[in-house]
């Protein structure tokens, strides 16, 4: 259920420029797609846990601000992040 410091790395590798390059909102949206797509299996088995609901939610919405921020600064490295990852809207 956890994101390995691994996987971690290796998406910080592909979306930014440098090794420590956490910052870019590509990696930061990479890093909290990759905690989504771990923690959905976890709630459908556990519907009533309301606490990683809420963590969920709390994730998604980050996302969001982060892709319609990277949308308002450049489109096409917007466009990229939503190929890559798999997001649709």
């Amino acid at each position: 259920m956890a994101l390995t410091k691994e996987r971690k790395a290796e998406l910080v590798r592909k979306f930014g420029d440098h090794p420590n390059d956490t910052g870019k909102p590509e990696v930061q949206i990479a890093i909290l797609t990759e905690h989504i797509n771990l923690l959905s299996p976890h709630l459908e088995k556990n519907r009533k846990d309301k606490h990683s609901l809420r963590g969920l939610m709390q994730m998604v919405g980050k996302r969001r601000s982060l892709l319609d921020y990277l949308m308002r600064k450049d489109i096409a490295r917007y466009r990229a992040v939503i190929a890559n990852l798999g997001i649709r809207r």
